[in-house]
């Protein structure tokens, strides 16, 4: 009798058995796919969620003090506005945006502000001082984003996707911080007079809470002009993605920038990464559970079948058949069973993120067709890994004892 002739009459003579084999690999394969279906799609929104804080990366001129993160732009030395076009012409993965600013105190009659140049292009609209005003220009590409046909369907929205450039910004306008507005009494409108040049204030920005509050927005050549400092910046904003942070994204800004000094807002980068692998460690430790399990169920079920057959492994053993051909049946019937196993599991698996992702976790979960491949893969690793030591037991009986036992 050949091995495929006995492989089948073994699974379909023991259909519950086999059952019961199939459905210990398919749940525990299900159970992998549905939460590694949920985590990868929890990893992707937290970590754009925490990329959206924006912008985390600052280059300052070397002799500038950074003792304060968000004032280190005012009054600060300058560099080349130049150095914006290096860093973009470098195509440094994970640098989303790039917004030079020129900041310099000066007065409106008799009150300081804090008088800062952009470029309106490179601002961004998805920032709360933008956003609520109802600023809005261009779509602006993120550099290490999914593309917006990855996002429809979810239930979170990679913000960087939404942000657009403002480009309303005319020469002769300005954007005007609440405080600074309500100490000059201005209004959306109102005439502006700065350095002997007027302005109109194209929008007073609601309140923020936040050092922009009590600065005044210009276009950043007419504050060159305005200063007298020529193509000069004093900082430029960089909005860089953890994960290339985490990969050495400074160390590649510094090589290419080496007379400035680039910082980050450690707080809110080190959240960043530190969530991310935290992510990848819980998802990584279920898996361990998850397969380790799987594989105990396995071995309990096929321990089970190799005591039931004890009398006929040792008749087999007794006609001549070798203990190589005892080992191919037993895991040929397990790389049968996890095969099997891992496209039920998948399905299985896949149908339950589908359904419980939005309603537990609220998350809109969408199949993942490589994880067929890696069901396939696992099921049949732990089908044959918890096989091989009843199996072992099975070559080493002893005919002798066993037909004995008749």
């Amino acid at each position: 009798m050949r091995l495929r002739t006995l492989l089948w009459k073994e699974l379909w003579l023991r259909k519950s058995r086999m059952m019961s084999g199939l459905l210990a690999i398919t749940l525990g394969i299900a159970v992998i796919v549905g939460i590694q279906s949920v985590t990868a799609v929890s990893e992707r929104a937290v970590k754009i969620k925490l990329d959206n804080l924006g912008a985390n990366i600052l280059v300052l001129p070397q002799a500038a003090s950074v003792d304060d993160y968000y004032t280190a732009d005012i009054d600060a030395p300058t560099f080349p506005e130049d150095y914006v076009e290096r860093v973009a012409t470098s195509m440094l993965p994970g640098v989303d945006n790039l917004s030079p600013k020129l900041t310099r105190r000066v007065k409106v009659g008799d009150v300081p502000v804090i008088l800062t140049g952009i470029l309106p292009a490179n601002e961004l609209a998805s920032k709360p001082i933008w956003q609520s005003a109802g600023l809005a220009g261009a779509e602006l590409a993120a550099a290490c984003g999914p593309s917006p046909e990855v996002n429809k369907g979810r239930s979170f929205v990679d913000e960087k996707l939404q942000r657009k450039a403002i480009d309303s910004l005319a020469p002769g306008e300005l954007l005007v911080g609440s405080v600074v507005g309500q100490r000059l009494n201005l209004k959306d409108g109102s005439k502006v007079v700065i350095q002997g040049r007027e302005f109109t204030t194209a929008r007073v920005l609601p309140e923020t809470g936040t050092i922009d509050d009590d600065r005044i927005y210009a276009h950043l050549h007419v504050v060159q002009d305005l200063l007298g400092t020529g193509s000069q910046v004093s900082a430029i904003e960089i909005m860089g993605c953890c994960s290339a942070i985490s990969d050495g994204l400074l160390g590649k800004l510094r090589n290419i920038l080496p007379d400035t000094r680039i910082t980050t807002i450690g707080q809110i980068v080190n959240t960043q990464i530190e969530t991310n692998r935290l992510m990848a460690k819980v998802s990584l430790i279920l898996l361990v559970i998850i397969f380790l399990v799987g594989a105990i169920s396995i071995a309990n079920y096929m321990w089970a079948n190799v005591e039931e057959r004890r009398r006929e492994i040792g008749t087999l053993l007794t006609l001549g058949a070798t203990r190589g051909s005892v080992y191919r049946l037993f895991l040929a019937k397990a790389t049968i069973l996890g095969l099997l196993g891992g496209i039920g599991g998948y399905l299985l698996g896949t149908f339950s993120a589908l359904v419980l992702g939005p309603q537990l976790a609220g998350l809109a979960v969408e199949p993942v067709p490589v994880y067929l491949a890696w069901s396939l893969l696992f099921a049949v690793a732990i089908a044959l890994l918890g096989s091989w030591y009843p199996t072992y037991r099975a070559t080493r009986l002893d005919p002798a004892s066993i037909l004995q036992e008749f």
